[in-house]
């Protein structure tokens, strides 16, 4: 079989041979709320410098905490058919998902706007006072 002979882990599964279950349904990325995999810091590529240059991996989280004024200026500027069509497909989406998971992706649209907030848990049900009380 075209696998190696000693147990590791990636983020990357299911290629062209793939023959055997390669984690099944379990989640393949970090963070998730079910348990999946951790990086181990160990294993972290080390800074490699090119002239006068350093590359490595950084921590995005460090450096920027405004994660919601661009998604919340891109939903100001849309018609309201579009915000109609945005908030249909989120919520199909996430109706799928544990009520806990919804609730905390519903803080998110908030904070973008609140009227994208609402939007979103209209349409998944969610009475907007309860979320309310709850933050």
């Amino acid at each position: 079989m075209n696998e190696p002979k000693c147990p590791f882990s990636t983020y990357n599964r299911d290629g062209s041979m793939r023959f055997n279950a390669n984690g099944g349904g379990t989640p393949n990325y970090e963070p998730n709320s079910f348990g999946g995999p951790t990086q181990d810091p160990k294993y972290v590529e080390r800074p490699t410098t090119y002239g006068t240059s350093t590359v490595g991996r950084f921590s995005h989280r460090e450096h920027d905490g405004d994660y919601y004024t661009q998604p919340g200026n891109l939903f100001r500027r849309m018609t309201a058919e579009q915000r109609k069509r945005l908030i249909g497909n989120i919520a199909g989406v996430l109706s799928q998902t544990p009520r806990n998971i919804q609730e905390r992706q519903l803080e998110h649209f908030f904070k973008a706007d609140p009227a994208y907030g609402e939007g979103v848990a209209r349409a998944l049900g969610i009475p907007v006072k309860e979320l309310a009380a709850a933050r």
